[in-house]
């Protein structure tokens, strides 16, 4: 079982041909409301392109509205397992405000809501969910405290870790959180400021070395820097690799780095390599581009068996 801990948003796409500018009012296209947040759309990519053998679960908050129903139904449309995924009363669900331009490239402003009420407690009540699972994977959209007491509990009981830190983080992450992380796999940008560089550093393979060898430091074992359209760069336990992406022309980015953690973590469920875990990851994101929306863009296993 893969179980993800983390947000769940509806997100409010709009096509613009360009970002607007400070106080600038611009004319867009098409406007779309779609299931997302970093959590959800792991979660279904996971379940998307997992094995039948391998189930996909969820340990997140939603609010008492509209959005919350919708998107409870989306992930059980997707056979995921929503028994731990909690209604707030009183709260509103978490929106994302993503605007899309011509090139493919997103601008993102995120309201929380009931993402922010996910506490501790709530991870203490799925206690036997994590239990069954090979695998936790969280993200940054719910509070640290709650990521912290999730990856020491999972890590107690020997389970494989993946941490996606997004958004980036104001600060660099505690060691002894990253220590207990088996796979840290950030951006390029978010890779910059969790090793304290600029964030237009990583323009290079050995600038992207320099950081992941400050994160190294810092506790973290495998380090996975997603690059957009060059490609992975994986510093692992049994070597540094850089991975090349697959030629394709870009509509829409959103969800291309949820769709290959989900890729990842569902081919490392299955028992497959590293290496292996990686490139299914990388084809099911280079799918995702493709198409627009976070996850309307989310392929199946089916799409890339064929």
């Amino acid at each position: 079982m893969i179980v993800i801990i983390g947000s769940i948003n509806m997100d409010l796409v709009l096509r613009v041909p360009r970002m607007p500018h400070p106080g600038e009012t611009l004319s867009g296209g098409q406007f779309r409301t779609i299931p997302g947040g970093k959590g959800a759309n792991q979660a279904v990519a996971a379940a998307r392109l997992s094995a039948d053998s391998v189930k996909v679960a969820m340990i997140a908050c939603l609010g008492d509205d509209a959005f919350g129903a919708e998107l409870r139904a989306a992930l059980r449309s997707d056979g995921i397992d929503d028994s731990h995924v909690s209604t707030v009363s009183g709260m509103a669900s978490g929106v994302a405000s993503i605007l899309v331009d011509a090139a493919g490239q997103n601008s993102i402003v995120l309201a929380a809501g009931a993402n922010e009420a996910l506490g501790p407690a709530h991870i203490d009540a799925a206690r036997n969910l994590i239990e069954q699972a090979r695998i936790i994977v969280l993200q940054l959209e719910t509070p640290l405290a709650t990521i912290r007491h999730a990856i020491r509990l999972a890590h107690e009981l020997g389970k494989t870790v993946v941490l996606n830190p997004a958004p980036a983080p104001a600060q660099v992450l505690p060691a002894d959180l990253l220590a207990q992380v088996e796979y840290l796999i950030p951006n390029e940008i978010e890779a910059a400021m969790l090793a304290g560089l600029p964030e237009a550093s990583l323009d290079n393979d050995a600038a992207i070395d320099a950081a992941i060898a400050k994160l190294r430091a810092n506790g973290s074992a495998n380090v996975l820097v997603t690059l957009g359209s060059k490609g992975v760069y994986a510093a692992l336990s049994s070597g540094s690799e850089h991975f090349a992406a697959q030629p394709v022309k870009a509509i829409d980015t959103t969800a291309a780095g949820d769709t290959f953690i989900g890729g990842f973590v569902a081919a490392l469920a299955e028992g497959r390599s590293e290496a292996d875990a990686i490139a299914f990851g990388q084809r099911a994101a280079a799918l995702s581009v493709a198409r627009i929306g976070a996850q309307t863009s989310i392929p199946y296993r089916r799409e890339l068996e064929a």
